[in-house]
């Protein structure tokens, strides 16, 4: 059906207003919707606004259900009347809300604002969701939404976050492994934000987010707990050795101290028994084992193994118990495999003498 540009559209909505049933109210405005959806792309300014009165004035005066219908054909139409867009967006049900919040392109970012403001938390998820959400929403949203919508809008990569944004939504992933993980994969959240995340995120999820991030972000990611971890040991206080130091030394001199005593000890995740048990059987100091177990480089840690006469299980369970942000892959754990059989003895024991004399490990 062709549009006719006249008043017989209006004379059958005062008829359909003022004297029809529920019913033929939401068939005209079935009836209105179709017409507009045939010609629409094709009307003037003038025509589109006798449409935006009319659908206007329909929805007022029908059933939520009808609303709902007409708000999800309405939602994805670029040409869609703007006053009646506005109207379906502030529709206290979100039934009726909820496609135009999420999908309309008639929506000013002053209303987003606005609507974000004043509505509850399921408007608030709605608008969450829209692409290219700009940062005067996300500020009104980062601040009132509840656990739901953060993750949702932190979920949504073309959302885009001012400073004060950001930094609230990095506080809001204290406590919350999901919304840690979902930040630190955004690829757009700046450095100072993502080692914030990374340093109140729990081992575990350092760990995930290692392995499921894109490459280039992995190396960005694996680069800052590197950098976390040698912020944390140097600002750590000394640690106390003496009592684990005693027992070994006990087990020492009863002849219980092999590989089978290492291989129990890093099994077990009693890596302060691995280190002191290291450091006697090399014959070195304490400190120079803690800063070779628990530094960044699987491979140093070879050369005290091979040196104390360790067999490959008790190192490989060294290296993948270890307490590190990333655990070591199996790529890596192959290779140090290769490295320690191509180890002698010997070299092993030159370079930790070497590391005693000149107090410092090669990096």
């Amino acid at each position: 059906m062709a549009l006719q540009p006249d008043h017989s559209i209006i004379d059958e909505l005062e008829h359909a207003v003022s004297n029809g049933s529920p019913a033929e109210r939401v068939e005209t405005l079935r009836q209105v919707t179709n017409l507009f959806l045939h010609d629409g792309a094709r009307l003037s300014e003038e025509q589109v606004k006798i449409f935006d009165d009319v659908m206007c004035l329909l929805i007022a005066r029908v059933e939520s259900r009808a609303r709902a219908e007409f708000g999800k054909r309405m939602a994805p139409i670029a040409f869609a009347p703007p006053e009646v867009v506005q109207q379906l967006a502030w529709d206290d049900e979100i039934a009726v809300a909820g496609d135009v919040l999420a999908h309309s392109g008639r929506l000013k970012t002053g209303t987003l604002v606005e609507i974000a403001r004043k509505k509850g938390q399921d408007h608030l998820l709605a608008i969450s969701g829209r692409t290219d959400l700009p940062e005067a929403v996300t500020d009104v949203i980062v601040d009132r939404g509840g656990r739901k919508v953060i993750r949702k809008l932190a979920n949504n990569a073309s959302a885009r976050f001012s400073e004060a944004g950001y930094s609230g939504i990095v506080a809001r992933a204290v406590n919350d492994d999901e919304l840690t993980e979902i930040l630190g994969l955004r690829i757009d959240l700046p450095i100072k934000f993502l080692r914030d995340l990374l340093r109140r995120a729990s081992d575990a999820v350092r760990a995930r987010l290692a392995a499921i991030a894109s490459p280039e972000l992995r190396e960005e990611i694996k680069r800052l707990l590197t950098s976390i971890l040698g912020e944390a040991v140097d600002a750590s206080p000394t640690r106390d050795f003496s009592l684990v130091e005693k027992f070994i030394r006990l087990k020492h001199e009863l002849n219980e101290l092999d590989d089978a005593t290492v291989f129990l000890f890093a099994e077990a995740g009693e890596f302060d028994e691995v280190i002191v048990s290291l450091a006697v059987l090399n014959d070195a100091p304490i400190e120079l084992m803690a800063r070779l177990l628990e530094g960044t480089r699987a491979d140093l840690i070879l050369i005290p193994c091979r040196s104390a006469g360790l067999n490959w299980p008790s190192v490989e369970t060294i290296l993948r118990n270890r307490p590190m942000p990333v655990p070591i892959n199996e790529e890596s754990l192959a290779m140090a495999q290769r490295d320690f059989r191509k180890l002698s003895m010997g070299t092993a024991r030159r370079t930790v003498r070497f590391w005693q004399l000149h107090n410092r490990i090669e990096k």
